[in-house]
């Protein structure tokens, strides 16, 4: 039987599933939903907003910037099938924080241990390029995330964006754990704070190619960080 928690994080994930908050958005994803690309043409797209998934009992929480428009748009989860989500799942196996490290639908076997990945836009954005106001609109969907992943010691922000979204909602939602009188964490690869007693927030280069194919970021520098966030959790 699943747990409160569980059950309530199913009902927020088909809440998502169904939003339809921001115009440019919504049409922009179904756009390519219908037109697609070449070598993913006899795909039926998803065309919706991506849910947060994972372990409901996860120590460890992800928190990227949108789904792609032919990753996530098109599989119906986040950072799967495209080659951002082959780094993350390898990098996740190899730490042990997935129990394969591919990822090319939602019915391919991944399971995260320990792990849930959500993201600031559930929407894959035109360009990659969000506006305020649509972070704006989904920032209540990561508020209740975190309110509802209660056993959160770690939460990893993949790209600038990601990172400090991800300070401003815990923040907010868990602000009796965290220290008083601390500056705003700034963001760099590998930079790690201490919020509170056992709670850390983790920056990372986000895996996208600009990223890898340019060497800013490594598997080494990647695997690195979820090493690390063993080490915190234990």
């Amino acid at each position: 039987m699943q747990s409160k928690s569980a059950q309530e994080l199913a009902i927020l994930q088909n809440q998502i599933i169904h939003c339809r908050k921001c115009p440019r958005l919504v049409e922009w994803r179904e756009k390519i939903a219908r037109e697609k690309t070449k070598r993913f043409r006899d795909w039926t797209y998803w065309g919706k907003p991506n849910p947060g998934f994972g372990d409901p009992k996860a120590e460890i929480l992800l928190v990227g910037l949108a789904p792609a428009a032919h990753g996530g748009n098109r599989t119906g989860r986040m950072f799967t099938g495209d080659r951002s989500g082959d780094w993350l799942y390898r990098a996740l196996f190899r730490t042990g924080f997935a129990n394969q490290p591919t990822s090319t639908d939602r019915n391919d076997g991944l399971k995260l241990r320990n792990c849930y990945i959500t993201a600031v836009c559930r929407c894959a954005p035109p360009l990659n390029k969000l506006l305020p106001s649509e972070i704006a609109q989904c920032r209540p969907y990561l508020l209740r995330e975190i309110q509802l992943l209660k056993n959160i010691h770690v939460v990893v922000g993949l790209g600038r964006v990601g990172f400090e979204n991800a300070y401003r909602a815990m923040r907010e939602v868990r602000s009796g754990e965290m220290k008083t009188g601390k500056r705003r964490p700034a963001f760099c690869h590998g930079v790690e704070y201490q919020l509170g007693d056992r709670l850390f927030l983790l920056g990372s280069y986000h895996p996208s190619q600009q990223n890898t194919f340019t060497g800013k970021l490594t598997e080494v520098m990647l695997d690195t960080v979820f090493q690390k966030t063993k080490e915190l959790i234990r």
